[in-house]
């Protein structure tokens, strides 16, 4: 109750701000009607769409991103164009529409229970369109409310439908108000949610870090997938930011807990297909906000007859994050927002565990048999994460060469056997690697074995025909001087060179070299940092020849 005394404090002071400015659009287009004969529709228009039902609460706002992208409020709107409404009609809920056949959820309610949740449908699409709305927000302290609520529902057996909205509000307002997703996470938020999450998913424990996994239990249902997904959004609005903190004891037993909990989350299936790809979709984006040693809970469940294994060490949920990153890899859209955070994750994941690293090369970076083909081309894994290696969006191309560079333990010759050196040119640039220095530069965290690299005998047939830039061997070419006399290929020499100079001081092309740190840098620099060190050697030499004399 305390709830839904604060939300109709606050949708009534909407109500009087969506009613003045419908009375200022319509008298703004009675003044306008005689310029602008075009106006009478808009002005028509407007006039049906304030009586309307203007709840857009059932829209897609998943959209919105993790850390939040505040919106302008409903004034602002107003005063940037006549032109812009200030709020949508709705659409018919996306959970419901999912069921087909199925009737109106509202049929079979309580009168109360459907008024609480159009309230909250209502309260989600205001503080999603209004900053103003979002700060009244924190003055009523909503956020207490929400919580208190959340907490008293976990232990009920069957949620209220109003649950989802209530925990769709909680998303938005940590998304779009970062300082109360702080304030919610100081309170307990994190447990709390976890506690609501275990709730959803009906979870048995068989050891303190250990989920019952019952491959009989009757797959996710619709409601509570969607009630999942929400608490999986507000938590990683909770902890995006301890992903490099080193937590306490007491925080780390609690991620452990969680972590252990979102490993059921990625086994377990929802009705529809899709649900289950958006439900391990949040999994994983939560999986990278957490401290990176809190996620050994995933490794450490005992081995069972079907498990997938490596060096004794249970790889079933390994398996999973590399089927879900196929899935993403082959779907081709908004390949950006779906690949980055299970690249990172895996990345991170090989980094810290040498049999997780040893498991994925296997999967993705099988030895060497058949190099008649560029790296890039075809249809494996390997090859779509190399063609990721040339993508246009930066972050997205150094993810997946992070990837492929972590599973060749960092070692830069391995990397470019692997990939070409064309296509690994861009992080070997990026990490000033170009020149080759040292086998490898691994990071801090790293826990790689000695280096070994085995090779297959069809790969030790062909290796000194191998183009290293292309990664393949190259069909042998006729000789394109065959035929030609020395003073010939000399002539053609020289004008080679005279064209390159041109496109040189034209400044098309600018000559590039590698200097001591691996990193590019123009050849007119590479001169004149030789000349300075030489200069300064030269110094050097005479003061000690100065000096010797004076001895």
């Amino acid at each position: 109750m305390q709830v839904m005394k604060s939300a109709t404090l606050t949708l009534n002071s909407i109500d009087n701000i969506i009613a003045s400015l419908a009375e200022a659009k319509v008298l703004q287009c009675r003044t306008d009607e005689d310029a602008d004969p075009e106006a009478n529709d808009e002005c028509s228009a407007f006039n049906e769409d304030a009586k309307s039902d203007i709840s857009i609460a059932n829209s897609d706002v998943d959209s919105i991103s993790w850390f939040g992208s505040h919106r302008t409020s409903i004034n602002e709107m107003y005063k940037g164009s006549i032109h812009h409404k200030v709020l949508e009609r709705g659409r018919k809920d996306r959970r419901e529409s999912k069921m087909e056949g199925e009737e109106e959820e509202e049929d079979g309610e309580s009168g109360e229970e459907a008024q609480r949740k159009e309230a909250m449908k209502v309260l989600c699409n205001v503080v999603y369109n209004s900053t103003w709305a979002q700060e009244r927000f924190s003055t009523l302290r909503l956020m207490c409310g929400l919580t208190e609520r959340l907490s008293s529902s976990v232990s009920c057996s069957s949620p209220s439908s109003v649950q989802f909205y209530e925990l769709r509000l909680m998303f938005l307002i940590t998304a779009l108000r970062p300082e109360l997703s702080t304030q919610l996470k100081h309170e307990g938020g994190v447990s709390i949610l976890t506690a609501a999450l275990e709730s959803c998913l009906e979870v048995q424990w068989k050891d303190q870090y250990e989920c019952v996994l019952d491959s009989a239990a009757p797959p996710i249902s619709l409601e509570a997938s969607q009630r999942i997904i929400e608490i999986l959004k507000i938590l990683f609005n909770l902890t995006y930011s301890t992903h490099r903190q080193e937590p306490s004891e007491d925080d780390a037993a609690l991620y452990r807990h969680l972590v252990a909990i979102l490993r059921l989350c990625l086994r377990r299936k929802c009705m529809l297909s899709d649900d289950t790809d958006e439900l391990q979709g949040h999994t994983v984006n939560l999986l990278t906000a957490l401290p990176l040693q809190c996620l050994d809970v995933m490794l450490m469940v005992p081995l069972e007859p079907n498990s997938e294994q490596c060096q004794g060490v249970n790889m079933d949920c390994v398996y999973t994050l590399l089927m879900f990153m196929e899935r993403r890899l082959e779907s081709g859209d908004r390949v950006k927002e779906k690949l980055t955070p299970i690249l990172n994750l895996l990345t991170e994941s090989c980094r810290a565990h040498r049999e997780t690293r040893h498991y994925i090369r296997n999967h993705i970076l099988p030895p060497l048999r058949d190099v008649s083909h560029r790296p890039e081309e075809g249809s494996t894994v390997k090859s779509r994460l190399i063609r990721l290696m040339t993508h246009l969006d930066t972050d997205l191309k150094h993810c997946a060469a992070d990837l492929i560079f972590v599973l060749c333990k960092e070692n830069v010759r391995r990397f470019v056997k692997y990939t070409g050196y064309g296509n690994a040119a861009g992080l070997l640039a990026t990490r000033g690697l170009l020149g080759g220095q040292g086998p490898r530069a691994p990071a801090s965290n790293a826990q790689y074995s000695s280096d070994s690299d085995s090779d297959t005998e069809e790969y030790r047939q062909v290796k000194d025909r191998i183009n290293p830039v292309t990664g393949r061997v190259e069909a042998e070419q006729s000789d394109p001087m065959e035929g030609m006399t020395e003073e010939e290929k000399e002539e053609e020499a020289k004008r080679l060179i005279m064209l390159f100079n041109k496109l040189s001081r034209d400044s098309i092309i600018q000559p590039m070299g590698v200097d001591s740190e691996g990193k590019l840098i123009p050849v007119s620099g590479l001169r004149e940092n030789s000349l300075t060190e030489e200069g300064g050697s030269e110094s050097e030499n005479d003061r000690e020849a100065e000096e010797g004399e004076k001895n």
